[in-house]
């Protein structure tokens, strides 16, 4: 038995997991729609029992409490990485100003096979954002505003960015690069109830030059839209983006007609009529949740405090060189030379 364990401890077995967790990670790495969980789950799981049976056999390793501790701790990432893997959730999502998060929404959806979170608690409104820019379009901080219910009912605003994440029952909100203008839109049909949605432009100022799109309302004809922006974006000069601060005419063409649109205009179209609301903004988010950050902060914090342990120890046992350890009495006895007691 002693002897089955040893084998499986052995550093070969470690370099067959260590090459397998490789082509995992190739398999997955910007292809996860291909590639499972288990691709990442199995090797790391071939590792860990690896490494505990070294724990077990090795006596280098556990008969020295320094490197016990960061073995144990090494174990214990391998564990928790595992986890992570199985229960994560990675995804993208786009909120329009002034509407809440809604999680059916979700773009570029991945997760793992044992993912467990609570996203249906998540609640939060998306207000206005704001983009600092660098010259030469070099995109800075974003800040963007939300309004999170606290346990009373009322609304908290939070200002949250690319490094400042918006944390609700573990998933964590990161703004993007990815956000634009949405045009507010109301359709009055010639029979039947109106009915008001939104429909977002292309990312800006990305495609600042395509701001298109169209929109198809019940009972009605394709209506295709363009938007002209007045931002006051300047490339070679510092510029923050601000979607209160612009300006936008929604010009609309349906066959050979083409119609600009100020905010409240309304049109006369086939079918019924198309009423220009408002401008509002769309922002981009990334969506991460993983339950073992936390705990994968404090191994790994475990796993320096055993090895610096060990280190200590191994230096401490050695005895300093000579005029080192004892500078002072050194000191004391130079001065103290050609001196008549």
């Amino acid at each position: 038995m002693i002897r089955m364990i040893r084998a499986v401890a052995s550093l070969k077995v470690t370099l067959v997991g260590i090459i397998m967790l490789a082509v995992g990670a190739a398999l997955s790495y910007d292809n996860r729609i291909d590639s499972t969980a288990w691709v990442i789950v199995v090797p790391l799981a071939f590792l860990s029992v690896n490494l505990l049976a070294a724990i077990f056999t090795n006596p280098r390793i556990n008969k020295q409490p320094g490197l016990l501790v960061f073995h144990i701790s090494l174990l214990g990432m391998v564990i928790l990485s595992a986890i992570g893997r199985l229960t994560y959730l990675d995804a993208h999502v786009e909120i329009v100003q002034t509407q809440p998060f809604d999680r059916h929404s979700m773009m570029e959806e991945y997760k793992g096979p044992f993912h467990a979170g609570s996203l249906e608690k998540v609640h939060f409104i998306q207000g206005p954002y704001t983009v600092d820019y660098e010259p030469g379009m070099q995109r800075g901080l974003t800040f963007s505003e939300v309004f999170v219910p606290d346990a009373q009912g009322n609304s908290v605003s939070k200002i949250i960015g690319d490094d400042r994440p918006l944390i609700l029952e573990g998933y964590r909100f990161y703004t993007t690069f990815n956000k634009g203008f949405t045009v507010l839109l109301t359709w009055i049909p010639d029979q039947g109830a109106p009915e008001t949605g939104t429909v977002n432009l292309p990312s800006y100022p990305l495609f600042d030059y395509k701001q298109d799109n169209s929109w198809t309302p019940s009972g009605g004809e394709k209506i295709k839209f363009w938007l002209q922006l007045q931002t006051g974006i300047d490339p070679e000069a510092k510029w923050r983006l601000d979607g209160r601060n612009v300006s936008a005419v929604l010009v609309v063409t349906q066959d050979k007609q083409r119609v600009e649109l100020n905010p409240g205009d309304t049109l006369a179209v086939k079918g019924g009529q198309l009423r220009y609301e408002k401008l509002l903004t769309w922002m981009g988010y990334k969506i991460f949740y993983n339950p073992t950050i936390k705990w994968l902060f404090f191994v790994s914090m475990l796993s320096v405090l055993g090895m610096s342990w060990h280190y200590w120890k191994k230096m401490a046992s050695k005895p300093w060189p000579d005029g080192v350890k004892d500078p002072e009495i050194k000191s004391d006895k130079s001065n103290m030379q050609g001196k008549t007691v």
